[in-house]
C-alpha cells in the first residue's frame, strides 16, 4: 500500500545529522529520497559509531540511523556537469533539502531562485545554524555549539546535555515544515522556500523559559514544585511527576494510607498554595522516598494513578519490554540490530524501514540511467570528476 509521501521524490544534499534526518523521515514515510554527496567527500557521519569495522566501510551506526530508505549518488556540483545534472534532477523533484553555508548553493547557481525558476512547485529546505539572514548567517554551526549560543548549557547550569536533540529537534522541524509546504502545494500549485535555524529550534524547545525571559517587568525566580522534583531512595534516584492540585492531593491521600500521614499537605487545593508550601513538602517527601526502593516506589506510584519513574540508564530504557509493543525500533536490513525509525505509528501505511542505508555512491548509477544518460554518457562524467 502506498505511505504519505509515496511519488514524492526528494533530494538530500544535507550531511551529518539534522538535514539527513529529516530526509529519513520523510523516506520512512514512502518518499524517494536520493542522497547527494561530493565524490570526494562522503559525509562525515558514514565514519562515526561504535563499530570500527562499520566505520571503515563508511556505514557507520551514526549514519544508518537515519539513512535507510534513501538511495545514494556522488555528484560534484562544484563542476559544470555536474551543476547540468542537479538541474535536471531537480526538475523531476519535489524536495530539495540542504543544509549548506547561507547562500553558498545560489552562488552556485543551484539555490531556490534558480531551481524554483523551472519547477515552481519545488519545495526548497535549507538548514543552516543561525538561519538565512542576520548576522549569524554564514557562521557555521553544531549541535554543541547551537547548545552553548542558544541559552540551553546555562539554563541546565552549565552543563552540556551529552545528546544531539537540537539536532534531531531541527530534523523533525524540518519535516514538519516540508510536509506542510507540500500540503499547501497540493492546494494553490506553490513550490516554497524553507529557512530551518537550528538556533530557533533550540529556543522553541524552552519556549515557556524564553517567554518568561521577554516578559516584561520584574521577574520572579521560578520555584520549582515538590511534585516534579527528583528524590533518593534506599537503591537510587525516582522522579515525581505530581505538580497539580488534584495529583498533589492524591500524592497525599495514597501516603497517608500507607502510613505516611501529612493532612496540611493533603488540604492544599491551589498553585500557590502549592508553591508556598513546596520547600517543606520537598523536605517530607525526602525522608519517605529514603524508605523503599526506587522499583518499589515506581510499582506504587503507578498502581496509584500518577506520573513517576526510577532513573534508567539507556541500556536499560532500550530493553524495555514496552518497545516491543510499538514499532519504534526495526532491523536496518534482515540480520541486523534494530534502529530507530519513528517516534509514532499509523493505524495503516505508517512508517516503515524497507532497505538499508546506501553505500557511499551505491545508485549513482542508477539513477542516472533513470535519467536517460548512457553508458558513454555516464563513462565521460566519471572521467571528468563529476561523479
Amino acid at each position: 500500500m502506498p505511505r504519505a509521501f509515496s511519488g514524492v521524490r526528494v533530494l538530500d544534499l544535507t550531511h551529518v545529522l539534522a538535514g539527513p534526518f529529516a530526509a529519513y523521515q520523510l523516506a520512512v514515510l514512502g518518499a524517494d529520497v536520493i542522497k547527494i554527496e561530493p565524490p570526494d567527500r562522503p559525509d562525515f557521519v558514514r565514519g562515526r559509531g561504535p563499530d570500527p569495522g562499520l566505520n571503515k566501510q563508511l556505514r557507520g551506526v551514526n549514519y544508518q540511523v537515519q539513512g535507510g530508505n534513501k538511495r545514494a549518488m556522488t555528484l560534484d556540483l562544484k563542476t559544470a556537469g555536474g551543476r547540468e545534472v542537479f538541474r535536471s534532477l531537480a526538475g523531476t523533484a519535489d524536495v530539495v533539502i540542504e543544509n549548506y553555508r547561507a547562500g553558498a548553493l545560489a552562488r552556485l547557481g543551484v539555490g531556490y531562485e534558480e531551481l524554483s525558476a523551472v519547477n515552481p512547485g519545488l519545495v526548497y529546505c535549507s538548514m543552516t545554524g543561525y538561519g538565512q539572514r542576520g548576522p549569524r548567517a554564514e557562521v557555521n554551526a553544531y549541535d554543541n555549539v547551537v547548545q552553548a549560543a542558544s541559552g540551553v548549557i546555562s539554563q541546565c547550569d552549565g552543563h552540556k546535555p551529552n545528546l544531539a536533540f537540537i539536532d534531531y529537534g531541527s530534523g523533525y522541524n524540518a519535516a514538519f515544515a516540508i510536509a506542510a509546504a507540500l500540503y499547501a502545494r497540493s492546494r494553490d500549485g506553490r513550490g516554497q522556500h524553507i529557512d530551518c535555524a537550528m538556533f530557533d529550534t533550540a529556543l522553541m524547545l524552552m519556549a515557556p523559559a524564553v517567554s518568561a525571559q521577554l516578559h516584561p517587568g520584574e521577574r520572579e525566580e521560578p520555584v520549582q514544585e515538590s511534585g516534579l522534583g527528583a528524590y533518593e531512595t534506599s537503591d537510587g534516584v525516582f522522579v515525581l511527576g505530581t505538580p497539580t492540585p488534584d495529583q498533589n492531593r492524591r500524592l497525599w491521600a495514597a501516603l497517608a494510607a500507607d502510613g505516611h500521614p501529612h493532612p496540611q499537605f493533603e488540604a492544599l487545593g491551589s498553585m500557590d498554595e502549592l508553591l508556598e508550601h513546596s520547600g517543606a513538602m520537598r523536605e517530607a517527601l525526602r525522608e519517605v522516598f529514603r524508605t523503599r526502593s526506587a522499583a518499589r516506589w515506581e510499582e506504587w506510584i503507578h498502581r496509584h494513578g500518577l506520573p513517576g519513574e526510577r532513573v534508567r540508564t539507556l541500556a536499560e530504557a532500550v530493553d524495555e519490554e514496552q518497545l516491543k509493543h510499538r514499532t519504534f525500533l526495526q532491523p536496518a536490513r534482515d540480520g541486523d540490530p534494530a534502529v530507530p525509525v519513528a517516534a509514532f505509528g499509523f493505524a495503516h501505511d505508517g512508517p516503515s524501514r524497507d532497505r538499508p542505508a546506501p553505500g557511499f555512491g551505491e545508485h549513482t548509477v542508477e539513477i542516472l540511467e533513470e535519467m536517460g544518460l548512457s553508458t558513454e554518457d555516464i563513462d565521460r562524467l566519471r572521467a571528468e570528476g563529476v561523479i
